[in-house]
């Protein structure tokens, strides 16, 4: 499914699970056309089989059972888990036609996932010094709902955002997800909500224009960990 965004954003909806491989290579393609002027800007929103993709600061002792097949991402970030019930979003854009600020992408980019998810009514939040968007769990805990991993390449930017609508959270265990052994896992579905992919995406494209607009305004100061996200 293809459909338009403001500012000529290809926008591209897949139901069907992606392969990751294939996802990086198509993303990779694309990141570049849109560097040489040749392609239009995307949003794409997607869903993964099972895999496990190390960012540029992976470490090998954070791999702990690797049942499925490991990726090397190219993003920044540590491991991080992909698979089905898990809502992935690429955001393919040219930062030299915006704000050239990476830290402002990745601040715009994790408050159009916390605006997303406050419309399901549930509370998520930034914190320093952990990657991610946080909320609180079902046992008082704060927990992960979603992750964020962002590359800029010739000021065009790719990879994105992974919320956790109703994946099999035993899946994360293979791995410590991000480095963050202190804190867990959690999604939509363990907070007793269901939502499809079609709901979530029509949440977040609600929140969109938001999202663009955010892209041209300065942002508080970020950590680094935050503007590497995974």
């Amino acid at each position: 499914m293809t459909a338009e965004l403001p500012g000529d954003i290809e926008l591209r909806i897949d139901s069907a699970l992606v392969p990751y491989r294939a996802a990086l290579d198509e993303m990779t393609a694309r990141n570049a056309a849109i560097a040489e002027g040749t392609a239009r800007e995307l949003i794409w929103l997607l869903e993964h089989p099972p895999v496990y993709t190390a960012g540029t600061s992976a470490a090998a002792p954070e791999l702990l059972d690797p049942r499925f097949e490991v990726v090397s991402a190219g993003r920044g970030g540590r491991y991080t888990y992909h698979g089905p019930g898990q809502r992935i979003g690429y955001v393919l854009l040219d930062l030299k036609r915006r704000s050239r600020d990476a830290r402002g992408f990745v601040h715009a980019l994790e408050g159009w996932v916390i605006a997303t998810l406050a419309g399901f009514g549930v509370e998520s939040f930034r914190r320093d010094g952990r990657i991610g968007i946080w909320t609180i769990d079902i046992d008082g805990r704060e927990a992960k709902i979603g992750a964020i991993g962002v590359r800029i390449r010739k000021w065009v930017t790719m990879h994105g955002f992974a919320v956790n609508l109703s994946p099999d959270l035993s899946h994360f265990a293979g791995i410590v997800p991000c480095g963050i052994a202190e804190y867990g896992v959690t999604s939509l579905a363990r907070l007793g909500l269901t939502v499809d992919q079609a709901t979530w995406d029509r949440a977040m494209l609600a929140e969109a224009g938001t999202f663009l607009a955010a892209l041209d305004k300065p942002c508080p100061p970020l950590s680094f960990e935050n503007e590497a996200a995974a």
